[in-house]
């Protein structure tokens, strides 16, 4: 029971978070460090990939994959945190926070979704 519980909140974070990337675009295009490309391209394709590997780690034929793809997507996030970091927490007019929250999404939270996922995938 609480292993299904677990999927369930952990495929509606990643959905949820999917679904934000196209309802506050903004957001995510200010965190992303200068030296990205095609910023709004790398926008849409984490969105649609959280959406896809948030539905994806509900079901059991398709749980390991998703949960390898979610662990990807978060390594590929950590420059976006450490450039978090490097200003201070705030990164634009849209997202501003003090510079202890950037230290805290990076250790140790990104290291919990990462072990989330990894604990899921079976």
């Amino acid at each position: 029971m609480f292993k299904k519980i677990s999927l369930i909140l952990l495929a509606a974070l990643f959905i949820l978070a999917g679904i934000n990337h196209f309802r506050s675009p903004e957001i995510y295009l200010e965190i992303m460090p200068d030296y990205f490309p095609v910023k709004e391209t790398l926008n849409i394709a984490a969105g649609v990939l959280e959406i896809i590997f948030g539905i994806l780690i509900l079901f059991k034929k398709t749980r390991y994959i998703s949960a390898m793809g979610i662990i990807v997507l978060l390594i590929l996030f950590v420059p976006v945190h450490i450039f978090m970091i490097q200003k201070g927490g705030c990164t634009g007019e849209h997202f501003c926070f003090p510079a202890w929250v950037a230290w805290v999404r990076l250790f140790p939270l990104q290291f919990i979704l990462i072990w989330w996922a990894w604990w899921s995938r079976n």
